[in-house]
């Protein structure tokens, strides 16, 4: 009879252990959803919003607060006022003058002095022929304004850049928050179990402390998780200030990739690109300046100006006022100039380089554009299968729960183990996911743009 009683005994004490288990275990199973990546279930679809207009929102507030792009549309303005300035050199120039002080002159044999003689001239010029001078002036100043323009949305376009990645990595890490928190709520279920159990039966304690250990790791995951995602917070609020918008959405708002023809014909579209042009536009048009330096200028003036004499000698005759004045042309030669043949050798050479250089820019981003089309697919190819990993993940750790709970199929270490390397591959479904978005919006930049992306 003892020895029947035994195993009955043993029987019946995992029988009421696994009774008492049970409704802690089945509130072990999560939704296994990531929070903030939708709206919730429950939530009215008026209250969804557009991820694509929670950048434009971002990238507009960071375009109005930053100083660097302020900064660029000054100096932008300034390149236009200097192309209007020399446009000007074509139009008439007037200036007049006025002096005073003690004077005389000599003429015939006779000299005229005074205490103060009061001064006033009048010039009126303007160039009529310069060789094409002015007009070179005038292209090399038009293209140095239009890289200028570019370099200022440039400027803009980095920053937008720059804004969308952050958001892409706010949303990354409060997702890393979201799986972590259910991990670490996983933990705290199967400690709360075991707890339950080792209260029955103290042979399972080191099953206990080992559930506590992962509990700890998990809660460290979270609290790295956050603290990340607070720096990102700090750096997103730099751009564009407080109030942050929420992340719903943005896990899957830059999934389509161009096709690579599409993206490498529009690199010669980008603005940085086309800055480039301008400025080797601009060293060409320089090079023509430097050569026209040597060519005939041609321009009429007209010369006026007047003299009172105030306490002169009486014994001098006359009134002691004068004027003269004189219109005609001027003509001037250049006939020898050392340093002109230099000058335009070099910057025919600037010029070359400034062309060696944009054909150089042009390759290196359209092979990183290549490169970069390569990287997003990858990305996005691993979220897939990692995706497709996750789902059998999510069935083997569901069985392995489940043969746990009957107190022997399973041991903790493989309930841990499957959990672990299930909120790991959710995190790398999630970096994935991200990784290739990033890279999409950089594959954007690189052509016309995210901000025409986004409008």
């Amino acid at each position: 009879m003892d020895a029947l009683r035994t195993p009955f005994l043993s029987c019946l004490l995992l029988g009421l252990l696994a009774l008492t288990a049970a409704p802690l275990q089945a509130r072990c199973i999560d939704e296994g959803r990531l929070e903030g990546s939708a709206a919730a279930p429950d939530e009215p679809s008026a209250t969804r919003v557009d991820p694509r207009a929670t950048l434009q929102g971002l990238v507009r507030d960071a375009l109005d607060r930053s100083h660097a792009v302020g900064a660029s549309r000054l100096l932008a303005e300034a390149s236009v006022s200097d192309v209007d300035e020399v446009r000007a050199g074509r139009l008439p120039q007037a200036s007049l003058s006025a002096g005073a002080g003690p004077g005389g002159n000599l003429q015939s044999g006779i000299r005229d002095t005074a205490l103060l003689q009061l001064r006033a001239g009048a010039n009126v010029s303007q160039l009529l022929y310069d060789g094409g001078r002015t007009d070179r002036l005038t292209d090399w100043r038009t293209q140095l304004a239009e890289s200028a323009r570019l370099g200022y949305l440039t400027v803009r376009e980095q920053l937008a850049l720059n804004t969308v990645a952050l958001a892409l990595e706010r949303s990354r890490f409060r997702q890393h928050v979201v799986i972590y928190g259910q991990y670490v709520r996983k933990m705290e279920c199967l400690v709360e179990a075991l707890e339950t159990i080792v209260r029955a039966d103290r042979g399972r304690a080191s099953e206990l402390v080992q559930a506590q250990k992962t509990l700890q790791q998990a809660q460290l995951l979270q609290t790295g998780a956050q603290s990340q995602a607070r720096q990102v917070d700090v750096r997103l609020r730099r751009l564009v200030g407080d109030g942050l918008p929420g992340v719903q959405g943005l896990s899957t708002v830059l999934l389509d990739v161009n096709p690579l023809a599409e993206l490498v014909a529009d690199v010669e579209r980008s603005t940085e690109i086309g800055a480039i042009n301008a400025q080797a536009a601009a060293a060409n048009a320089y090079a023509r300046v430097i050569e026209s330096g040597g060519k005939p200028q041609v321009s009429w003036a007209f010369t006026g100006g007047g003299v009172v004499a105030v306490g002169r000698n009486p014994d001098t005759p006359g009134s002691g006022r004068s004027a003269n004045f004189s219109l005609g042309v001027a003509i001037n030669v250049p006939l020898y100039t050392p340093g002109l043949a230099p000058a335009s050798d070099a910057a025919r050479r600037r010029a070359e380089a400034a062309n060696l250089q944009r054909t150089e820019a042009l390759e290196a981003r359209r092979y990183r554009v290549v490169e970069m089309h390569d990287q997003t697919l990858a990305s996005f190819d691993r979220a897939r299968r990692v995706g497709a990993v996750l789902r059998e993940s999510e069935q083997l750790r569901n069985f392995t729960l489940q043969q746990w709970q009957q107190l022997g199929r399973r041991s903790l270490f493989d309930v841990m183990g499957a959990e672990a390397e299930h909120y790991n591959l959710r995190v790398a479904y999630v970096n994935a996911l991200h990784d290739g978005q990033q890279l999409n919006a950089v594959l954007l930049s690189l052509g016309r743009g995210v901000q025409q992306w986004l409008q």
